[in-house]
């Protein structure tokens, strides 16, 4: 395993552990808001620069952790795999955005959507574990639509905020892991 992409050096262990740590206190210093955390901006973000391992590694990683505190159960599941299929879906996306200019405001109106997409996931897993019947997912969904669509105006302001400072910034934590010795 020489690849420097594949291998698990300290330097890589060491800034994946941080930036769950990251991602973990960020959600818990938002925590008041009802879904309004940087969490998914800051994955989105992490998908582009680090790649689509690393970021399912902060992503199930910050969640555990802060599920620690925030509560864990059956949901846990559930926010892991929205997330997952966050991550990937912006992986997608972002290969198509390499062609065009100006794509920052492309990924201020992804993360939005990514909010509706990441309670939208949540709903139809929470659903199957619960065994609802479609008709009774449904009115559970749109119950909860609320906290979607602050979740996706949170993700738009986190975006606007974090895009500028934080993609250079992991570009050179990248780079530089790349870079390391195993």
């Amino acid at each position: 395993m020489k690849n420097s992409k594949n291998r698990l050096s300290v330097h890589r262990i060491t800034v994946l552990a941080l930036m769950i740590a990251l991602v973990q206190t960020s959600r818990l210093v938002f925590s008041f808001l009802p879904n309004v955390q940087p969490v998914t901006t800051i994955l989105i973000l992490m998908t582009i620069t680090f790649g689509v391992v690393d970021a399912i590694i902060v992503g199930s990683g910050s969640i555990i952790v802060s599920n620690l505190s925030l509560g864990m159960g059956p949901w846990t599941i559930s926010q892991i795999i929205a997330y997952t299929v966050i991550i990937l879906v912006s992986y997608v996306f972002s290969l198509f955005l390499k062609k065009l200019k100006g794509a920052f405001i492309y990924w201020v109106i992804f993360s939005g959507v990514m909010g509706i997409l990441y309670g939208f996931i949540v709903s139809i897993i929470q659903a199957m574990m619960y065994q609802m019947v479609f008709p009774a997912f449904i009115g559970y969904w749109i119950a909860g639509i609320w906290f979607d669509v602050y979740h996706a105006i949170g993700n738009s302001v986190f975006m606007v905020l974090l895009y500028t400072p934080l993609i250079p910034m992991f570009n050179k934590i990248n780079q530089k892991i790349k870079k390391s010795p195993s």
